[in-house]
Formats: C-alpha cells, sequence, structure tokens
C-alpha cells in the first residue's frame, strides 16, 4: 500500500546513502567555517559585513546539521531543507561579494593558501555544500513531492536572507590605505 511506512522504515528513517551525503555536508559546512575563522584569527585579516554573513550562515549550517545529525529519528531529508536556506544564503552572498571584486568595486585578500581570494573561496565551498544538500536530498528514499515544495521554498527563503543581508549591510567598507592592498581584509579600490 502507497504512503504506508515498510518494515524497513520502522525505527530507521535513514538511508545509509543519505546520511553519508548529509555528514559530508556537514564536514563542509565545518571546513567553510574553520576556513573563515582562519582567515580572522590565523591570518589576521578584517572581515567585511559580507565575510561576516557568509560565516554566520556556515556557523548556522554546522549547527543544523552537526547536531541534526546527532538526532538518529530525524529524516536526512528534513536536515537537508533546513540547511538549504543557509547553503543558498551563504552562496547568494558570496556570489554578489564576488561581483563586487570583479567589477572593481572591491579588493579583497587571497584567501587560505592564497588559492583564490577569500569571497572566490567563500563561493566555492558554499556550491559545493548545496550540491550536497541537494544530493542528499534525492538519496532520500523517503523523498516526497510535498518535500521538494518545501525544498523549493527553502531556497526562495534562502535568497531573500541573503537579499536582506546585503541590503543591511554597509555600502563599501571604510577604505584604509595605509595598509597595502589584499593584505588587511575587503575594501574600497583607491580611485
Amino acid at each position: 500500500m502507497a504512503g504506508v511506512p515498510g518494515p524497513s522504515d520502522v525505527g530507521n528513517p535513514r538511508t545509509p546513502v543519505a546520511t553519508s551525503i548529509t555528514g559530508l555536508a556537514a564536514v563542509v559546512a565545518l571546513v567553510a567555517l574553520a576556513g573563515s575563522l582562519y582567515l580572522s584569527i590565523g591570518m589576521e585579516l578584517k572581515a567585511c559585513p559580507l565575510c561576516f554573513y557568509q560565516r554566520t550562515f556556515a556557523m548556522a549550517a554546522v549547527a543544523v546539521l552537526g547536531l541534526g545529525l546527532l538526532l538518529p529519528d530525524l529524516r536526512t531529508c528534513v536536515l537537508n531543507v533546513l540547511a538549504l536556506p543557509l547553503a543558498v544564503g551563504g552562496l547568494s552572498i558570496a556570489g554578489f561579494h564576488c561581483y563586487l571584486e570583479a567589477t572593481g568595486r572591491l579588493e579583497c585578500p587571497a584567501g587560505v593558501l592564497a588559492i583564490g581570494s577569500a569571497p572566490q573561496q567563500s563561493l566555492a565551498i558554499y556550491g559545493v555544500l548545496l550540491a550536497l544538500l541537494i544530493a542528499g536530498l534525492l538519496a532520500d528514499r523517503g523523498l516526497r513531492f510535498a518535500d521538494l515544495a518545501v525544498a523549493v521554498g527553502a531556497v526562495v527563503l534562502g535568497l531573500l536572507f541573503a537579499y536582506g543581508s546585503i541590503q543591511s549591510a554597509p555600502k563599501t567598507p571604510v577604505p584604509d590605505y595605509s595598509v597595502p592592498v589584499n593584505e588587511d581584509g575587503c575594501r574600497k579600490p583607491k580611485s
């Protein structure tokens, strides 16, 4: 009978594949958070407001995925949907941050190990996180149409979070031209 849980559904609402993918997403979120904190603490860079917003979304994703994985009766598709707005919000802000950098409106420092700029690294890791969350949703054998509808709502919510964050951020960081470019943090370029 459709919709009635079978014997394999009772007591174990997670599939091993979906749980593994969601666990990997939690690790990626943790790497994003660790990288962000290393930029400020280890490399002593000054985070701009957009950097702080991206870090906040990473912290929230670590909390949702990490704590959710500790709750054995919570379906992985629920965790992935709860983390979707966070990944979409962080990805959108990172994309906007990279846009400002590419158009010359901001100068941003090199990221960890000088592989791209800090915003470019953030964009890449949020892209990976979002891909894993979507893969985790698709791998959940109990995924229903209603779950997909909620996932679309979660994406829209993430976009709204990003829009609100970007609109509320100061338009440009205060420039400090006594510090060499790309060594201190994001700033408005010298005219």
